[in-house]
């Protein structure tokens, strides 16, 4: 008999959160159904993230770097970066050498973080990408292009960071008194533009990395790295899920096990669904691995 000829098999959001109920021995019947499935589901991915890396959410990325700016915006997705190096020129001469990662006490007891170079360590910001209000507000216009901005106060705000006026994210790397001095205009994917006096200024957490020494010149280094990046949200009823088609039997499994916690009827299922869910997790996930020979050598350093 001849197959079928397709690989296309997937599950929108619809029939995972079906055959969790099914697991669960129950229907899903109404809208609030879909509601808590759907809330369920995002959690359990989170879940999953904090399992370790899972190989599909893993991208690769460059942030050019411009001389003395010592701090650059991460996407706001970011859960952690992977591996990263600095890029000099392009092309056949291009050339990737190591930077070393550091903790946070590391790069705080750095004396002179403005010091400039070739940089070598960085100190990678895991912030949240929320944005905090304050009572901050700007005191003086401020042009598109203004790389000097003064605020009617910095309490409460790093020494390098991020903010976010109107619609426009704008990076510093100083502080003098309360001037942001060094500003990057229009980050993370806004738009550079003026801004009136006395209008209200929010903090940006943004994931980011702060890189020692600063470069000692624009167009020449590039952060290159590979990064984890959140699974994306369980969305509407007619999408499918941001997973590979092995992690599928795993999100069913996890799914279901996560509604019996919740519905009536179904306590003595759990133990069974949880089982199973941790079943399915360790073949999926020991199938989403790297199969590469591991090789070991010391790390170099180039100065």
């Amino acid at each position: 008999m001849a197959t079928s000829g397709t690989v296309a098999f997937n599950l929108d959001l619809n029939n995972i959160v079906e055959e969790a109920f099914e697991r669960c021995g129950q229907e899903l019947r109404s809208g609030y159904d879909m509601r808590t499935a759907r809330r369920s589901l995002n959690l359990l991915t989170i879940e999953w993230a904090n399992r370790g890396i899972n190989l599909w959410t893993i991208e690769q990325g460059v942030i050019p770097m411009v001389q003395a700016q010592i701090c650059y915006a991460l996407p706001i997705d970011t859960i952690d970066l992977m591996d990263m190096v600095i890029r000099t020129q392009t092309g056949i001469s291009q050339s990737d050498i190591n930077i070393n990662r550091i903790s946070s006490s590391t790069y705080s007891t750095i004396p002179n973080k403005n010091a400039q170079g070739r940089p070598i360590q960085v100190w990678i910001d895991r912030q949240t990408g929320d944005t905090n209000t304050t009572s901050i507000t700007l005191n003086g216009a401020v042009t598109s292009t203004a790389t000097t901005i003064t605020l009617s106060s910095v309490v409460g705000l790093n020494y390098v960071g991020f903010i976010k006026v109107d619609n426009e994210t704008i990076g510093y790397n100083q502080i003098s008194g309360n001037v942001l001095q060094s500003c990057v205009r229009g980050v993370d994917n806004s738009t550079a533009a003026s801004h009136t006096s006395g209008t209200a200024v929010s903090v940006r957490n943004l994931p980011n990395i702060c890189v020692w020494p600063s470069p000692d010149q624009s167009n020449f280094y590039t952060f290159a790295y590979w990064r984890l990046r959140r699974i994306q949200d369980a969305g509407n009823g007619v999408n499918t899920e941001d997973i590979p088609f092995r992690m599928l039997p795993c999100m069913a499994a996890g799914l279901a096990y996560y509604l019996s916690l919740k519905i009536p009827g179904a306590e003595q299922r759990i133990q069974m669904l949880k089982t199973f869910y941790e079943e399915q997790w360790t073949l999926g996930s020991s199938e989403d691995r790297e199969k590469a020979s591991l090789r070991l050598a010391p790390r170099q350093y180039f100065y």
